[in-house]
């Protein structure tokens, strides 16, 4: 949608209500907004003190109430507040074009009121969270389906088009032929979440991987290796999030990633033009060549743990159109995050989309395509 952010789609409530939720890769549970609308004769509240209240990361039990209270987040914008946990009916299609739902009878998620939804993906009612927690969206599936704790992303690089979110499934390829592959690296567990409620420190449910250089048109950056590892404080990482539209580099990181791109964008006769805001660095959009994988522009690659293990980036997801106002141009779609960022790299929505990504967290790695246009292939 317009907000550069991602929406899934699912059936919520007795009768079932198709219902839109922003989609995020991280959190440790779902929200909804649960106002006077809110009718459904299969939801259901927690009372405090049970075993299943008392599982819960962060909750509250106050004495003015004896229901189980939770507090949602909104990772765009940061705020928290406290609300009633529910049990509810949440329905989901099955892939087979069967026009089948699978019913998972007693989701658990958290209610929220209007103004937790600012800044989030539009028409969006709610949350769905995708993190690593026992409460997210995919583990509430696995456990119900008794199936692998694994989901498999595609994200579109156009609103008018949909993607897809699979769980509950290992298998990546029955959408796709079979020559395309995927590429694994494991998932890093960051100890230290960073929420805005902390009662008791918690692991992150948010996906790290283990990022040790990045590459332009085949050069490595001399960037220092420490930052890139994620400290006992939290501190330091790589992580992949649809919280950011695009790519986040920590100061010194994407200082040296704009200059080595412009250096290396010499090769294809580019010459810099006025930069338009949040970008660092555009180019006049006639200057360019349209490829299969978008603007021809130097590659690139994101190295993980060994040098043969790398995401390539190539210039349709590295590049954002920006055509507005008179101006016509092409820009580096990575941002500077500034300095004092706790985490120094985040791959954003951006360099995600049109990739096959799946999160394995019983084998806790993570896999990942290049682009899909390679392949005359994409997410929608």
């Amino acid at each position: 949608d317009t907000t550069q952010l991602y929406t899934l789609s699912v059936f919520l409530k007795t009768p079932l209500q198709p219902t839109k939720l922003h989609l995020h890769l991280g959190s440790s549970l779902s929200w909804v907004l649960c106002d006077s609308t809110y009718t459904s004769s299969s939801s259901h509240h927690i009372p405090c003190n049970t075993p299943l209240c008392n599982s819960f990361p962060s909750n509250a039990c106050s004495n003015n109430s004896s229901l189980c209270a939770l507090f949602p987040e909104n990772p765009v914008t940061r705020n928290t507040l406290l609300d009633t946990a529910l049990i509810d009916s949440l329905a989901l299609p099955t892939y087979d074009a069967s026009s089948s739902l699978v019913l998972i009878s007693d989701f658990i998620f958290s209610c929220a009121t209007a103004h937790l939804l600012q800044g989030l993906a539009a028409n969006a009612l709610g949350l769905a969270s995708l993190g690593r927690s026992n409460y997210s969206l995919p583990a509430q599936i696995s456990t119900s389906l008794t199936s692998p704790r694994s989901f498999t992303l595609c994200l579109p690089a156009s609103s008018a088009n949909t993607g897809a979110a699979i769980f509950a499934s290992t298998a990546s390829s029955f959408l796709f032929s079979s020559k395309i592959d995927l590429t694994y690296t494991q998932l890093i567990v960051n100890p230290v979440a960073d929420t805005v409620v902390t009662d008791n420190p918690q692991p992150s449910d948010e996906y790290f991987i283990n990022l040790t250089s990045i590459k332009i048109n085949g050069k490595p950056l001399y960037i220092n290796s420490s930052i890139l590892t994620v400290d006992q404080t939290g501190f330091g990482g790589t992580k992949i999030s649809t919280a950011e539209p695009y790519t986040v580099l920590e100061t010194s990181i994407y200082r040296l990633f704009v200059q080595r791109f412009v250096n290396e964008s010499s090769a294809f006769n580019l010459t810099v033009t006025e930069a338009v805001e949040p970008f660092g660095v555009c180019y006049p959009a006639g200057d360019l060549t349209e490829t299969r994988v978008g603007p021809a522009v130097p590659t690139v690659d994101l190295v993980m743990h060994s040098e043969d293990v790398f995401w390539r980036i190539f210039g349709g997801n590295s590049m954002v159109r920006v055509a507005k106002g008179g101006v016509d141009v092409w820009c580096l779609g990575f941002v500077d995050g500034g300095t004092r960022g706790r985490t120094p790299i985040v791959i954003g929505g951006h360099q995600l989309e049109d990739n096959l990504m799946q999160f394995d967290l019983d084998s806790n790695r993570f896999g990942f395509t290049s682009t899909l246009l390679l392949q005359d292939a994409k997410c929608s």
